[in-house]
């Protein structure tokens, strides 16, 4: 069973910066969609950032400027460089992936457990 395993979240204070990251756990076919989600206390799942189609990215307004996506295809390795952090950036991260574990098996959707960033002095 594939899953996504996400590092990388902590405590840092205002205007720090952190790097998540997140990759398969085991081996896989092939991988599309990947993206960086989060979900503060009492509000609803958002995007943060993602990869469109033909590789370009794709940022939620309040991180514009801030945060980076990249990914390692090589590692099937999403990243999440956050910079300028603000307290209303705590919250829950998660990664979500779309793929293919094996070549007989259709794409599927994946979440990580998730990883808290909280930003705090």
């Amino acid at each position: 069973q594939v899953q996504l395993v996400e590092s990388g979240g902590g405590l840092v204070q205002p205007g720090g910066s952190l790097r998540l990251s997140c990759a398969p756990s085991g081996s896989i076919f092939s991988i599309n969609v990947m993206a960086w989600y989060r979900q503060a206390p009492g509000k609803e799942r958002e995007l943060v950032a993602d990869f469109t189609g033909g590789g370009s990215t794709n940022y939620a307004d309040s991180v514009k400027g801030r945060f980076t996506i990249s990914r390692d295809n090589a590692k099937n390795t999403v990243y999440l460089q956050m910079n300028s952090l603000k307290p209303e950036d705590t919250a829950v991260y998660y990664c979500n992936a779309v793929l293919r574990p094996h070549w007989y098996r259709p794409d599927q959707s994946y979440w990580g457990q998730g990883t808290q960033v909280t930003v705090s002095s």
